[in-house]
């Protein structure tokens, strides 16, 4: 995403908790000839955030774009995984989010066109077994965004637009283990980078994909409860992370 932003010409501000992994970030839009800049920052820390926004408005200016990108998960039954990580899931998918977002909203809202950026999932609209908490804070983005976006229009601050992206399954290693929908596959990087970006350009409030993305939300708002079940056992989803065997640290990753 950071090389996309760049090759737009943006001025790309890579914020990781670890500062090796921004910087080798950084260095690579560099080398494709982007600009970046590199923050060390802790999403769920909200003086971490202040002081990576103090330090990037004087470095660089305040933003146009903030990305809420940091997320994690945990896969298996939900009582034999320990509460702490279930609540390290809530904390960094949700709590950084509407940390992040909290301190730098008035440099969106002071752009002439800013832009909140939030990475959600498919997760987000149908509840996914075995990855309870991830499930529920995807869930929480959405409705996160959703509020903000129409506070913001309430407010008149059309200037400052909200963008929610939903992919299926993303090929970070994030999800290693785990089985797309049937008639879906891993997502990569590349092109929820390429789709996102393209849907911050064109100021649309949600990016969607797979197929299977754009017809969950109409499908679980329509349908009863019993045939959405259905429909979500016939194509897998209910036991998409039965065999997930991802990363188990914090790292921050894609959604």
């Amino acid at each position: 995403m950071a090389l996309r932003f760049a090759a737009k010409g943006s001025i790309v501000i890579v914020a990781d908790i670890d500062e090796s992994a921004a910087q080798a970030v950084a260095d690579e839009v560099r080398s494709a000839g982007g600009k970046a800049e590199v923050v060390v920052m802790d999403v769920t820390d909200p003086r971490s955030v202040a002081a990576a926004r103090q330090q990037i408005n004087a470095s660089v200016g305040p933003i146009s774009i903030l990305v809420n990108n940091a997320g994690t998960t945990r896969g298996g039954p939900f009582d034999e995984v320990p509460i702490e990580d279930h609540l390290a899931v809530m904390e960094l998918n949700v709590d950084g989010t509407m940390i992040a977002t909290h301190v730098f909203l008035s440099d969106l809202e002071a752009a002439e066109r800013g832009r909140l950026v939030n990475i959600a999932s498919l997760a987000g609209y149908v509840g996914v077994p075995f990855a309870v908490s991830y499930s529920a804070s995807k869930w929480a983005t959405i409705g996160f965004s959703e509020s903000i976006r129409q506070e913001l229009n309430r407010r008149d601050l059309g200037n400052v637009g909200v963008t929610v992206v939903c992919p299926g399954y993303v090929d970070t290693g994030l999800f290693d283990g785990a089985a797309p929908p049937k008639g879906t596959r891993f997502l990569t990087p590349e092109k929820v980078a390429r789709l996102t970006v393209r849907g911050v350009r064109r100021g649309r409030p949600y990016v969607r994909t797979p197929w299977l993305v754009k017809v969950a939300s109409p499908m679980r708002g329509v349908m009863p409860s019993r045939t959405a079940d259905l429909i979500n056992r016939v194509f897998g989803g209910d036991a998409s992370m039965m065999g997930w065997s991802g990363r188990t640290d914090n790292e921050p990753s894609e959604s």
